[in-house]
C-alpha cells in the first residue's frame, strides 16, 4: 500500500505542477480583496455588519460569468489573439484585474461606500473572466487520470494567493503602517505573477478562435451561438441527473460560503490585532494550506473521487466547530492557531476533490463554457445567500452562528452516496 501511494506522489514532480500553482495564485488572490480582506476593512472603517454582510454581493458577477464564457471560449481578442485564444484572454484580463484593483485603492470607504463598491465589482468582473480562461487552460492542459493532482497544485495556489492578499495584507498594514489604500496598491503587484506566466507558457492544443468579422458576421454569429452556447448546456443535459449535480455543486461548500464574510470581522471583534491574524495566518495557515491541498491531491489519486468529496466535506463541517471554540474562549492566539490550521487543512482538502469533480463533469470540447457554467451556479445562491449572514449575527451570537454553518454541510453530503451511483 505504501508504493501505491509513492506511486501516486509522483505526478507532482511534473514541471507543469509549479506552472499550476503559479496560475492558481493569479486566480485567487483577487478573492480576498473582494471578501475577508475587504471586510476588515469595513469593519475597521466602522461600517455596519449588515453592510459588510450585503458587500457579499460584489461577487455576483463569479455567479454569471457563464453568460460571457462562450465569448472566452470561443471569440479571438484584438491585439492579443496572436498569443493564441487561451493565453490573449489570460493576459486581457490580468491586466483589466490590476486596473481595477488600484481602482479600489483610491477609495474612502466611509466617503464613498458605493464608489467602492463598484470598483469591487469591476475587480470580480476582471478576476471571473480570468477564472474562466485559467480553468480551461488546466482541464486542456491535463489527461484524466492527472487532473486530480493538477487541480490541487492549482487549488495550492489558488490559496496561497488569498493568503497573500488576506494575511499578506494585514501584515503589511502592522509592520509598515500603511494604510489601508496604500496596502490594496501594493497587493495589486499581484497581477503579474499571472502575466509574467503566461507570457512564457505554450498554448494548449485545441480549436482556434472564432474570428467575427466580415460580411456573413450573422451567419458566424448564429454558428458560434449554436456551438458556443446552444451545445455545452445540452450536452451537459443529457446527464439524467444533472439537477441533481447542479444542487450538489450548490450545496457541497454553503458552510463555507455562509461564514466567509464575516470571519475578519470575528477575528476582529475577539480583539486580535492585524498583526497577530497575520502571523497566524501567514505562518501556520500556509503551512496547513500546503498540506491540505497535497493531500487532497493524493486522495484524490488514491481513492475515487466520491470518497475524496466525502472526506473533504465531513472535515469542512466539522472544522467550523473550531470557530465556536474560538468563541468561547475568545482572545487566545494558540486557539486561533488551532483554529486556522484546521480550517485550511479541511478546506484544502475540500476545495481540491470539489473541483476535480467539476473538471471531471466537462466535455474537452466545451471545457471552458462548461466549468463556467457549474463554477457560477456554485456561487450564485450562496452569494445571495451568504449576503444574510450579518442579519443573522444581528439574532443570535458567535457561538450559535458557527454551529448553525455547520450544519448547513449536512445537505451536500447527503447528496454524494446518491451522485456517486449514478456515476458507477
Amino acid at each position: 500500500m505504501f508504493l501505491q501511494w509513492i506511486k501516486a506522489g509522483k505526478v507532482y514532480l511534473d514541471r507543469r505542477m509549479i506552472v499550476m500553482t503559479l496560475l492558481g495564485f493569479a486566480s485567487g488572490f483577487p478573492m480576498s480583496l473582494v471578501t475577508s480582506t475587504l471586510s476588515l476593512w469595513l469593519n475597521k472603517s466602522d461600517i455596519s455588519k449588515k453592510t459588510i454582510g450585503l458587500f457579499s454581493l460584489v461577487k455576483t458577477p463569479y455567479s454569471f460569468k457563464w453568460l460571457w464564457a462562450p465569448v472566452v471560449d470561443r471569440i479571438g481578442i484584438p491585439f492579443f489573439h496572436k498569443m493564441g485564444r487561451r493565453r490573449s484572454w489570460a493576459v486581457f484580463t490580468q491586466i483589466l484585474l490590476l486596473l481595477s484593483i488600484l481602482g479600489m485603492s483610491r477609495i474612502d470607504p466611509k466617503a464613498h461606500i458605493y464608489l467602492l463598491a463598484f470598483f469591487a465589482v469591476l475587480v470580480v468582473i476582471a478576476s471571473a473572466s480570468q477564472d474562466i480562461v485559467l480553468d480551461a487552460y488546466r482541464i486542456e492542459t491535463f489527461a484524466p487520470k492527472e487532473q486530480g493532482a493538477g487541480t490541487a497544485m492549482f487549488v495550492l495556489g489558488y490559496r496561497i494567493g488569498m493568503l497573500f492578499s488576506g494575511a499578506g495584507a494585514l501584515w503589511f498594514i502592522h509592520a509598515t503602517n500603511l494604510g489601508w489604500n496604500s496596502v490594496y496598491l501594493l497587493v495589486a503587484t499581484g497581477s503579474f505573477v499571472g502575466i509574467f506566466t503566461i507570457l512564457f507558457i505554450k498554448e494548449p492544443e485545441g480549436e482556434p478562435a472564432v474570428p467575427i468579422k466580415g460580411a456573413d458576421y450573422k451567419e458566424k454569429l448564429n454558428n458560434f451561438y449554436k456551438t458556443s452556447v446552444v451545445e455545452p448546456m445540452r450536452d451537459f443535459m443529457k446527464r439524467t441527473d444533472w439537477k441533481i449535480i447542479l444542487l450538489f455543486v450548490f450545496l457541497y461548500k454553503m458552510s463555507d460560503a455562509y461564514m466567509g464574510p464575516m470571519v475578519y470581522p470575528f477575528y476582529d471583534d475577539m480583539g486580535f490585532s492585524e498583526g497577530e491574524i497575520a502571523k497566524i495566518t501567514k505562518i501556520y495557515g500556509m503551512i496547513a494550506t500546503i498540506a491540505g491541498g497535497i493531500v487532497g491531491g493524493l486522495i484524490a489519486s488514491r481513492y475515487n473521487i466520491y470518497k475524496t468529496l466525502f472526506i473533504g466535506g465531513v472535515l469542512q463541517g466539522l472544522s467550523n466547530l473550531m470557530f465556536v471554540v474560538q468563541a468561547h474562549v475568545g482572545n487566545d492566539t494558540d486557539c486561533l492557531t488551532m483554529t486556522i490550521a484546521v480550517e485550511n487543512v479541511a478546506g484544502g482538502i475540500g476545495t481540491a476533490a470539489f473541483v476535480a469533480y467539476l473538471s471531471s463533469l466537462c466535455n474537452i470540447k466545451y471545457t471552458a463554457t462548461q466549468y463556467a457554467l457549474l463554477s457560477s451556479f456554485m456561487s450564485l445562491l450562496r452569494d445571495i445567500v451568504s449576503s444574510s449572514s450579518g442579519y443573522l449575527l444581528t439574532v443570535t451570537d458567535w457561538s450559535m452562528f458557527f454551529i448553525i454553518t455547520t450544519l448547513m454541510a449536512l445537505p451536500g453530503l447527503l447528496l454524494i452516496p446518491y451522485i456517486g451511483r449514478k456515476s458507477d
